[in-house]
């Protein structure tokens, strides 16, 4: 699952950053709110975490913008302890909650889990393609009923291609979404990380025809095999 965060406190962005990366989390972070308006505004986010005080555009203007434009991405506000009047115009602009500071960066997670489970609904957060399924919220995977043993990166990536099983995605997109926009994009992280989560799932040795459910396409990238359920 991917996060913005926009928050300016640099000491805070570090933990909240450090906190979602350690759960398995993509986590995208900027400390202006003109670049946070801009960056939610794609809606390729999971959840955006929102501080309400920022350089540039503040968290209730970021707010009320995204939803004047049907953008229905879930949003929890960071708000300063004693501000009650900004929660309760924040919730009424369309926040799905908000946490007051300081806080621990485990309520912060766990909130945004329960959020997510909340919003998208049980059904939603299962992705089943043939015979591998896979849990968002439980974070497990099963290959004919079998668990994978996956590291958080690796859940991540598998959850990425399974969103669109059959669509080709390369590994420049690939990076850019489950490692963030920080990495060489000459590296061969993807195609290792690749070839550990196929070793894993063949060392099941459950499929009859032998075949990885992750295809590669020469020259371009990776995609996930529109499977088809055993009979």
């Amino acid at each position: 699952m991917k996060v913005l965060l926009v928050e300016d406190e640099k000491k805070i962005a570090d933990f909240v950053c450090a906190g979602f990366k350690e759960q398995g989390f993509v986590v995208e972070h900027c400390a202006d709110g003109t670049e946070g308006f801009a960056r939610a505004s794609t809606g390729s986010y999971d959840v955006i975490v929102l501080d309400i005080m920022l350089p540039g555009r503040d968290g209730l203007s970021i707010l009320k913008g995204l939803r004047k434009a049907g953008n229905a991405t879930p949003v929890i506000l960071l708000t300063a302890r004693n501000e009650l009047d900004d929660r309760v115009e924040g919730l009424s602009l369309g926040a799905d909650d908000y946490l007051a500071k300081p806080f621990f960066v485990e309520e912060l997670i766990a909130r945004v889990q329960a959020l997510l489970r909340r919003v998208s609904g049980e059904r939603q957060n299962i992705l089943a393609v043939g015979e591998l399924r896979l849990d968002r919220i439980s974070r497990e995977v099963t290959w004919h009923g079998q668990t994978v043993d996956l590291t958080g990166r690796e859940f991540n990536l598998i959850e990425y291609l399974m969103r669109s099983p059959g669509r080709v995605f390369t590994r420049t997109q690939i990076l850019e979404h489950v490692w963030g926009y920080d990495f060489d994009p000459s590296t061969n992280v993807v195609d290792v990380c690749i070839q550990r989560i196929r070793k894993k799932i063949a060392s099941l040795g459950v499929a009859a025809d032998g075949e990885s459910p992750i295809e590669a396409v020469r020259g371009v990238g990776y995609r996930f095999r529109k499977l088809t359920e055993a009979s």
